[in-house]
């Protein structure tokens, strides 16, 4: 919906500014899926996270690992507990599912916060490298056709070389 509502925007702006003949537009676009694999740090914030990712499955499977140890006692010998002590084993191991539960969730979101942190400074520098290579080459619009949201861009220049250019980039 919101893909379709940019494009049916840029057209109005392409077809409705260029039938009023008030100003010249002329279009650029850009794959910046293609961009932020190539730009510098990209790899190195993507061994940051895997080693945190490597951490939080490490804390994850040593509690299902402790937690399976006491789900087998509990079976094995709950025939000669009493039913006061089954129902604190049992309640014992549904906190410590609802644990395990909570830390997947918590590992989650911090893992998603961490990667937009890492990757924050780099889409940083590409959006000033785009931004730079538009006024320098006097685009009007500059479109993303890494999102899906370009639907025609036969009249477009591909602005990739020159952002690379811009940071250094072979």
């Amino acid at each position: 919906m919101k893909k379709a509502l940019i494009a049916i925007v840029a057209c109005l702006f392409v077809f409705g500014g260029s039938a009023m003949g008030q100003q010249k537009i002329k279009l650029g676009h850009i794959n910046s899926n293609d961009l932020m694999q190539i730009m510098p740090g990209r790899d190195s914030a993507q061994t940051v996270l895997q080693s945190e990712v490597a951490n939080l499955e490490e804390q994850l499977k040593s509690m299902q690992a402790e937690m399976e140890k006491r789900y087998n006692e509990y079976m094995e010998k709950q025939a000669g507990w009493t039913e006061l002590i089954r129902n604190t084993k049992q309640r014992e191991l549904q906190d410590m599912s609802a644990r395990i539960q909570e830390f997947q969730e918590n590992a989650q979101k911090t893992l998603q916060q961490r990667e937009q942190d890492l990757l924050k400074p780099i889409i940083d520098r590409a959006k000033k490298a785009i931004s730079d290579v538009a006024a320098e080459g006097g685009y009007t619009y500059i479109l993303d056709s890494g999102t899906a949201a370009v639907l025609y861009s036969q009249d477009s220049d591909d602005i990739m070389p020159m952002v690379k250019k811009k940071l250094g980039l072979k």
